[in-house]
């Protein structure tokens, strides 16, 4: 295996345009692809206003922003972007066949070593191995959103994940400016099995009426020094994407910890999926 210098992102949403710029930032090459048309560029666009934000607070220099601009292309499509590079990493939706099928179709253009790195947050990674050629190449690297702040990197290791791919992976973390933890994979790994136990327990909260989504949130923040209350992390993360991770869970462990509440259900079938949608739990400025 050797050093990860060229890496291919498919996916430029909330996850995918913030893995790119860590990427990029740890001085590889990057290229960004995303299936639906416009997304990959409006990704660089916000990877721009990220680096601009840096500039602003003395984080990083002019010099230092253009630098890491320099190192990321938009690509046209996923094959484009994973030709020759020495590791993909997914942030496509939380379908599980979607994920095989893209790994199963960008086999072919990578190098030989190459490492497939999924950034879900809850399905097996031996699952997604299932549909590889070469299982032991398949590794799960979850970010945490922001992923231009946040400093952990799950490394999910599956049964037949070879050393040499999960040591790559770790050493790309650590170039990230990452603190990687390795986990056995597992139904939600170690943080979202915890933070969905305690996000979904909050919704409960504030259907029966217990308190407002400000006080059980100041609960947390003020009362357990957490950065983030549960509900507004939840609008962060994304209602659907927190329903779509408890029904997984719900269904591969059979506990009710995890039974996605009505209130969850009811808030995205209405669209207010969160921050990205302008309303969740809370009211966004911007969607």
């Amino acid at each position: 295996m050797t050093d990860i210098r060229t890496v291919a992102v498919i996916g430029a949403g909330t996850m995918g345009h913030g893995i790119a710029q860590a990427a990029a930032q740890a001085g590889c090459a990057v290229r960004l692809a995303d299936a639906l048309p416009g997304a990959a560029g409006r990704g660089l666009e916000r990877i721009r206003k990220n680096l601009d934000g840096a500039v602003e607070r003395a984080k990083l220099t002019a010099e230092g922003r253009e630098a890491v601009l320099s190192r990321l292309v938009v690509a046209a499509d996923a094959r484009q972007a994973a030709a020759g590079a020495d590791a993909i990493i997914e942030a496509v939706p939380e379908q599980l066949a979607l994920k095989q099928a893209l790994f199963r179709d960008l086999e072919g253009v990578v190098r030989p070593d190459a490492v497939f790195a999924s950034n879900t947050s809850s399905i097996a990674i031996a699952a997604i191995a299932q549909a590889a050629r070469y299982p032991a190449r398949v590794v799960g690297m979850h970010f945490f959103n922001p992923v231009h702040l946040m400093k952990l990197v799950e490394v999910v290791v599956h049964p037949g994940t070879s050393e040499a791919t999960q040591e790559a992976v770790l050493a790309l973390a650590r170039a990230m400016g990452k603190e990687p933890i390795v986990v056995r994979d597992s139904p939600g790994f170690a943080s979202s099995r915890l933070g969905l136990a305690l996000g979904l327990e909050a919704i409960r909260m504030l259907e029966a009426g217990v308190a407002s989504a400000e006080d059980i949130d100041k609960a947390m923040t003020l009362g357990y020094n957490h950065p983030m209350g549960p509900l507004r992390l939840t609008d962060l993360v994304g209602l659907d994407v927190r329903l779509a991770i408890a029904e997984y869970l719900h269904g591969t462990l059979g506990t009710a910890v995890f039974e996605p509440p009505a209130l969850l259900r009811r808030l995205v079938a209405e669209g207010k999926l969160g921050r990205k949608a302008g309303h969740g739990f809370y009211a966004w400025a911007e969607a």
